[in-house]
């Protein structure tokens, strides 16, 4: 029961190259930032990483990219990182860009040993009809496109609607930031570092997670935990000092001369 490993170092030393990996984070929000600087350090390369985006040229999954360490990415939105736009024009790198909400049921059903499921985004466009690029040949071609999924309709308050089908997602390892956790793998989020970190959590078949602040069983509160211990194999302790940056920062415009405003 006691899950509480000595180092990132050692909690990701055994993810081999071309492992799979689910990342929590949102934006810059609950990466988990230490691992993922483990994983890097250790040299392990051709990784298919499913995650909500991939950081920022200098942080996050941005650093695995930049290294050439990663293979594939089943994202939602990938605006901030050049490396990435550059990698996936040239044709050095597979991508999968599935709606947001369906890369969150897609973990989610995962975790929950859900096969897969329908959902009506996606249906009319080619995220249901394929031919999306999922990777370039180097004359601009595209070497893979997405297939085409499954539609069906269902009545649903008595009018027929269509449905994509969609399959759920599992991977060798998730890797996971959270606020506090316990030895026993109970965790709790804070504020937008929930958004993915649990799905990505579930997901994975072994779940690494960092946590800020790690306290003895029986002491959270069990209405305050997100995600219960039966997901989490590893925990490692990273402190509350860990750095954490600010993806775009954004201030508000200067007050007009003469209005009086401060």
């Amino acid at each position: 029961m006691d899950k509480q490993w000595p180092s990132a170092a050692e909690a990701v030393a055994d993810i081999p190259n071309g492992a799979s990996l689910a990342v929590g984070g949102f934006g810059l929000s609950g990466n988990p930032s230490a691992l993922i600087r483990a994983l890097l350090a250790q040299g392990t390369s051709e990784l298919s990483v499913v995650s909500n985006n991939c950081g920022v040229d200098d942080w996050g999954l941005g650093l695995l990219l930049g290294a050439q360490r990663i293979r594939k990415m089943t994202s939602s939105y990938v605006g901030e990182n050049k490396e990435f736009e550059r990698q996936f024009l040239s044709g050095e790198l597979e991508v999968e860009l599935t709606p947001q909400g369906t890369l969150a049921e897609k973990l989610r059903a995962g975790g929950s040993g859900i096969a897969a499921f329908y959902t009506q985004t996606g249906v009319g466009t080619q995220v249901a009809e394929g031919g999306l690029p999922r990777r370039y040949a180097s004359d601009g071609s595209v070497a893979i496109a997405s297939p085409v999924k499954e539609v069906r309709t269902f009545e649903v308050n008595g009018v027929p609607r269509e449905f994509v089908l969609e399959e759920a997602i599992t991977t060798d390892f998730a890797l996971v930031h959270a606020a506090v956790g316990d030895r026993h793998g109970n965790l709790i989020f804070n504020k937008a570092a929930r958004n993915f970190n649990p799905l990505a959590a579930m997901a994975g078949r072994v779940c690494i997670v960092q946590v800020e602040r790690l306290v003895e069983p029986g002491e959270l509160d069990p209405d305050r935990v997100h995600l219960p211990g039966v997901y989490v194999h590893r925990i490692v302790e990273v402190g509350p000092d860990i750095e954490k940056r600010i993806e775009r920062r954004t201030v508000r415009a200067a007050a007009a001369a003469g209005t009086g405003e401060a």
